[in-house]
């Protein structure tokens, strides 16, 4: 359980930052507009840009699962339960005090909140293309939930499309 726990911690606090382009049969304008309107409601804070390379910088925390967090402390719990059990029968001598060992359980809840509550980052960069007519055509480098929100978001009102790499992916 222990290992299950480590890796689990690990991956949590991975970076999963991609880069995916989308395509819109409307104008850019529009497409930017309905963009910023939709990451503003999501808690995204718009820090930058630069008009000659055509890219916006937006700016968010991320915030950690509170159901989260008490799972992996009572998951900790018992961990420790099971190896205070185990040293209680290997050493009897110790009498019940390796059972203060289930105090160190609710760390695994505190390691979790503080390595996933960060800021991210997202750029859009428009790029020209030859094959949209009066179309746009954009590149995102975002968190890979972001964009899998992005595209089932943003699909039917701004008619976005992507290759469907991200929601074809079964992880």
């Amino acid at each position: 359980m222990t290992i299950g726990l480590f890796f689990f911690l690990r991956a949590a606090s991975k970076d999963r930052t991609t880069v995916l382009e989308f395509c819109s049969p409307r104008p850019p304008l529009e497409v930017l507009e309905g963009l910023s309107i939709w990451l503003g409601d999501r808690g995204w804070n718009r820090v930058g840009g630069d008009a000659d390379n055509q890219t916006l910088a937006f700016r968010g925390q991320v915030s950690s699962s509170k159901f989260l967090i008490v799972l992996l402390s009572v998951f900790g719990c018992l961990g420790a339960s099971c190896v205070a059990l185990v040293v209680r029968q290997l050493y009897p001598i110790l009498d019940w005090w390796p059972l203060c060992l289930i105090a160190f359980g609710p760390i695994a809840g505190l390691i979790y909140h503080r390595r996933s509550t960060r800021f991210e980052s997202l750029e859009l960069r428009f790029i020209g293309s030859d094959e949209i007519d009066n179309g746009s055509k954009l590149r995102v480098k975002a968190h890979r939930d972001e964009l899998i929100a992005l595209e089932n978001e943003l699909s039917s009102s701004l008619e976005i499309s992507s290759d469907g790499s991200l929601l074809s992916s079964p992880i």
